[in-house]
């Protein structure tokens, strides 16, 4: 065999084993402030604001379980992309939220209208929210529909709350929260 079709054959098989398990993309903001998704870890002067793994099988007779990996933020938070009505948005993951909470201009980004006016009790206090239900709600590959939410006004991020989170396995442990399938 030449030299140059070995080699080629060696690159082929390193890529595929590397997609068959599992490929690390990081959020990061540059100096602009720009949001930029890459392979490689943020430099050190660069904020990470989450990575995420998605760990896969390739072998068809074994059903292996999907699993997020997400980073602890620098706050101490951790943070999951997802969709709402395939509405981009970056949740914090919070197990303290009893169910999924929304910014009001999350809802109507997603087109979502209140159900029901209700008076909630939070870590702030009382505050005056609306019932809704999500559609689609999807976190990684997982996608999870007709989601009870509500949406509180002066909320500043998306919660994703344990009605969500409750269906999953979750591990946490040396600055990483592991999410999978029951």
């Amino acid at each position: 065999m030449p030299k140059n079709s070995l080699l080629l054959s060696v690159i082929a098989l390193t890529t595929i084993s590397v997609n068959a398990s599992g490929e690390m993309i990081y959020k990061c903001r540059n100096q602009q402030g720009e949001m930029k998704y890459q392979k490689s870890a943020c430099a050190e002067n660069i904020q990470t604001t989450s990575s995420l793994v998605e760990i896969k099988t390739t072998k068809p007779a074994i059903k292996q379980k999907k699993t997020l990996v997400i980073d602890k933020g620098v706050n101490g938070h951790y943070f999951l992309e997802g969709e709402v009505n395939s509405t981009a948005l970056t949740f914090v993951v919070d197990t303290g939220a009893s169910v999924v909470s929304l910014p009001s201009s999350v809802a109507r980004a997603a087109e979502i209208d209140c159900k029901k006016q209700v008076t909630m009790n939070t870590a702030n206090g009382l505050a005056n929210a609306c019932t809704i239900v999500i559609p689609k709600l999807k976190i990684g590959s997982f996608i999870i529909e007709e989601v009870a939410a509500v949406v509180v006004p002066n909320l500043s991020e998306p919660l994703l709350g344990m009605n969500v989170l409750q269906q999953f396995n979750i591990v946490q442990d040396h600055g990483q929260m592991r999410i999978s399938e029951r």
